[in-house]
């Protein structure tokens, strides 16, 4: 549920796929699953272009298309295969260069990345949709202490003051 206006995305559903039944689509598991999650404007202006591709593709099928108003529908609306999802994403990795990884790694890599970004800890869980911070931190408290140097030295410069320009 993407709402260019406000620059969000809201998660109300899940969707797995059960072999030999088909799609499900669910809540999430936990209520904090269920969450708006602010995007940065690059990122909107990208789901833009795609939106009109999608809208292209919509054309093109006509009435053999399937309207579930997903963001990556696959070429008739519908859910995306997996399995199709993981070759498209194996070969973006090997045209990028990119060691191999799971599709589920990018989620911690965003998050690894919005830690060493200085955001805080709390932001992270509610963006990832951990219900109670104590996952989050048991997953990313690894990174805190490579990050203490940094606190040390904001913390010296912030208590230290002009001093240092008296000597």
């Amino acid at each position: 549920n993407l709402n260019f206006d406000m620059n969000t995305v809201l998660v109300l559903h899940t969707v797995d796929y059960i072999p030999h039944y088909g799609y499900v689509e669910t809540e999430p598991k936990t209520k904090a699953g269920r969450r708006a999650i602010s995007l940065p404007a690059f990122l909107i202006d990208m789901l833009k272009l795609h939106k009109d591709a999608v809208l292209e593709q919509q054309h093109k099928q006509g009435d053999k298309w399937e309207n579930r108003d997903l963001v990556f529908p696959d070429l008739k609306g519908g859910y995306s295969n997996p399995s199709y999802l993981l070759r498209v994403f194996n070969k973006l990795l090997v045209k990028a260069g990119v060691s191999h990884m799971h599709f589920h790694d990018l989620r911690h890599s965003a998050a690894t990345i919005l830690l060493a970004m200085g955001v805080n800890m709390k932001v992270i869980q509610e963006l990832l949709g951990h219900s109670d911070i104590a996952i989050t931190l048991r997953l990313y408290a690894h990174l805190l202490p490579s990050m203490q140097q940094d606190a040390v030295e904001k913390w010296e410069e912030g208590f230290r003051g002009d001093e240092t320009n008296k000597n």
